[in-house]
């Protein structure tokens, strides 16, 4: 089974929903049979790259929200993360164009280094003090903290099109499934789940959807019987 898992790096509830998310994933008796594929989706795809400024201007700017209101929701976020386990800062945040990352992400799922590579950046934005916009020798250092190859990582940076084509499909898709924000979670091609929703949640819907698999039908000859094949203990043999 397949979960797909549409998110941006510069969201706070992405973070927080991976956590719950996971949590439902490791009490899962069939956790071992799931398929967990993390796809882009850019909050600020129009910013430049250049472009980077705190999440406090940010927010009053965008939403129209006072100081105070952001210094609150920032407190209540905090609060939400530390009651997953996780480190974030509540204040003196960058903001910032995650495009970059996101094609590092498509690199790294080539690798199997995915999962290890989102978990950092997630780490570096939400709860380490060094920006990751705009600095791409911080990038490097991540990308090779979480097992790619220097080398094939700044090729990547070096590059604006590497990769770029995988991102924009994903976010193609995500708009054609209906996601207007995220994070926003796909299992197995069936069920849509939006938002950092419960661990409870993320149980009963892949509880669900495993429940729902279609079972193999085995068909039999016209004589109920099975036809020759080949196994591990050789071929049957016609006639006998």
């Amino acid at each position: 089974m397949r979960v797909e898992i549409w998110s941006d790096i510069a969201c706070p509830w992405c973070y927080v929903g991976k956590a719950r998310f996971e949590k439902a994933l490791a009490a899962f008796p069939h956790r071992d049979a799931v398929e967990v594929v993390h796809r882009s989706f850019e909050l600020d795809p129009d910013r430049a790259k250049d472009d980077v400024q705190s999440v406090l201007s940010m927010l009053t700017a965008k939403y129209g929200m006072s100081e105070a209101q952001v210094r609150a929701g920032e407190d209540d976020l905090g609060a939400q993360a530390a009651a997953e386990g996780l480190e974030y800062r509540t204040r003196d945040r960058d903001h910032g164009s995650t495009f970059d990352m996101h094609r590092l992400l498509h690199l790294a799922r080539e690798h199997g280094r995915q999962g290890a590579l989102l978990d950092a950046l997630y780490r570096a934005n939400f709860a380490e003090e060094a920006t990751v916009f705009n600095d791409d020798e911080r990038l490097v250092a991540l990308a090779t903290g979480a097992g790619l190859a220097e080398d094939a990582v700044r090729a990547v940076l070096a590059d604006p099109a590497a990769h770029a084509d995988a991102v924009r499909a994903d976010e193609r898709e995500a708009a054609e499934l209906g996601a207007r924000g995220v994070p926003f979670f796909v299992i197995d091609q069936k069920y849509g789940v939006s938002g950092a929703q419960s661990a409870e949640v993320f149980d009963q819907v892949l509880t669900r959807a495993w429940g729902e698999r279609t079972p193999l039908t085995l068909i039999r000859g016209g004589a109920g019987e099975d036809a020759e094949t080949c196994g591990p203990d050789g071929c049957a043999v016609p006639g006998h």
